[in-house]
């Protein structure tokens, strides 16, 4: 098991996650000027992103409000794409759940894809669930994220046509950074190119819930070689 003062990991928690923060910039301000152009007030916009903090929900929201969707259809997209982070929660159960009850509530809000990946590249250095640095990272993303948020928001009401500009290219970029590093292994490769593959092809086909089919089949890919290697 590794050792890191208290302190460095807290700064390490920063800097880590630092660069992905920065590169969602872009999709945060996105995020609130959507807001705008579907109608939400500024105070609303912005308490979107402070109390829901889920990105690719917010924006799947706002243009099911844009497009004039009801409540059950928020619901069941918000459901269908926060679905993986039962696969996140997962893989923290045994370290969180000893933890008091405000300590996992207050993790439970501050995960995201970002707050988990650096966690959990950190616990396998580690060999211990980092509390603190899981806090400090999750803390920072949210606060990089509102006031990107706050900066669309600015934005959305003062230039017109502002999803033009290609700022969800963002997305992409953030999950490419993501991924690429955890590239260690042919499972993993073939699992990531397996669903990259079924992402295209049920994304041309119109397949209903496209990108979680895709991950699933590249899980399982990934999963079965994995054992087989074993």
């Amino acid at each position: 098991m590794s050792t890191q003062p208290a302190r460095s990991l807290r700064l390490a928690a920063f800097f880590d996650i630092l660069p992905l923060s920065i590169a969602v910039i872009p999709w945060g301000i996105l995020c609130g000027s959507l807001a705008i152009q579907v109608g939400l007030s500024p105070l609303q916009s912005q308490l979107m992103s402070l109390l829901v903090f889920a990105g690719a929900a917010q924006l799947s929201s706002l243009t099911i409000v844009g497009a004039s969707g009801g409540v059950a259809t928020i619901l069941g997209s918000t459901a269908v794409i926060s679905s993986r982070h039962l696969l996140y929660s997962a893989t923290f159960r045994n370290s969180a759940i000893a933890l008091p009850l405000h300590h996992k509530m207050l993790m439970a809000f501050l995960l995201t894809d970002e707050m988990f990946a650096v966690t959990e590249n950190k616990r396998k250095e580690l060999g211990r669930f980092p509390l603190d640095y899981a806090l400090i990272s999750g803390a920072t993303f949210y606060v990089i994220w509102n006031l990107s948020t706050l900066a669309g928001i600015v934005a959305g009401t003062s230039i017109p046509n502002l999803e033009s500009l290609g700022l969800e290219f963002a997305i992409a970029a953030t999950f490419i950074a993501m991924v690429v590093p955890n590239i260690k292994s042919s499972p993993v490769l073939v699992a990531v190119l397996v669903s990259t593959f079924c992402a295209v092809l049920f994304h041309k086909l119109e397949v209903p819930n496209d990108l979680l089919l895709s991950a699933l089949i590249g899980m399982v890919v990934g999963y079965s070689l994995d054992k087989e290697a074993l």
